[in-house]
């Protein structure tokens, strides 16, 4: 089984052959066959640039890059697009998350579609701003409320799927900006999807910014919109079923 690591990277000149690196480690040591895609959303600072000049990992890590930023949920749609795993994990690229963790996501696939990294998880280890935890369990609340959701935590920065589960996913997705990982987390839990809760070890060295609250907010409430009032999402499930032939084909 070939396992897949996507890292949208965005200004991450600094710290992405690192994370790079580390992640191919991790699963070296885990005796995973491993590639890295590391999608460059637009970067200003040369981060794909870096990459390609470090020749980390040689033929098991592919780059995708393009010259506008786009957000996170289309960076991590194009780099499973360019992705080969049976297995696809997205992992951040700022190195706040310890990739050492991923032999016990893959494994976890084993009874799982999804496995969701929480930091609220009782085997987790997490060093953060106490600021930054306490806003990130208001959201996480807000957003049980909002949507549904029962996980604990949809903002950690790695999760693994299984690819087909993946993809099923991804059919739904609208989000290409701040809230996509809450849309995929409520797209799964609609499609009916065995979702795990796993720890993380994490350090989260930086606050959010006023702005970034804002879209997200923003985001949420387009996917509480289409999910609570329009129903988009469960009216089009219909295109998941086997049976489903559509009326017109293109």
């Amino acid at each position: 089984m070939r396992v897949s690591i996507v890292m949208p990277a965005y200004n991450e000149r600094s710290r992405i052959v690192e994370a790079v690196s580390r992640a191919l480690e991790a699963g070296s040591r885990a005796g995973l066959d491993t590639e890295v895609v590391v999608v460059d959303d637009g970067s200003t600072d040369g981060t794909g640039d870096v990459v390609e000049a470090a020749g980390v990992g040689g033929g098991r890590v592919r780059l995708v890059r393009y010259g506008v930023n786009m957000g996170k949920g289309y960076a991590v749609r194009r780099g499973v697009e360019a992705s080969t795993g049976d297995y696809v994990v997205f992992m951040d690229s700022d190195g706040e998350v310890d990739p050492e963790e991923l032999r016990r996501y893959v494994r976890g696939l084993g009874g799982s579609d999804v496995c969701v990294g929480s930091k609220w998880h009782p085997e987790s280890r997490v060093q953060a701003p106490v600021v930054r935890r306490m806003l990130s369990r208001v959201f996480h609340i807000l957003v049980r409320l909002l949507t549904g959701v029962q996980c604990s935590d949809t903002q950690a920065g790695m999760k693994a799927f299984r690819r087909d589960a993946l993809l099923r996913i991804a059919r739904l997705q609208l989000v290409k900006k701040y809230a996509f990982d809450v849309e995929l987390l409520a797209v799964a839990s609609l499609l009916k999807l065995r979702i795990r809760e796993m720890p993380v070890k994490i350090l989260l060295r930086s606050g959010f910014r006023r702005r970034e609250i804002m879209r997200m907010l923003v985001d949420l409430m387009g996917i509480v919109y289409r999910l609570r009032v329009i129903r988009w999402y469960q009216q089009n499930l219909k295109i998941q079923e086997p049976k489903y032939r559509p009326i017109i084909r293109l």
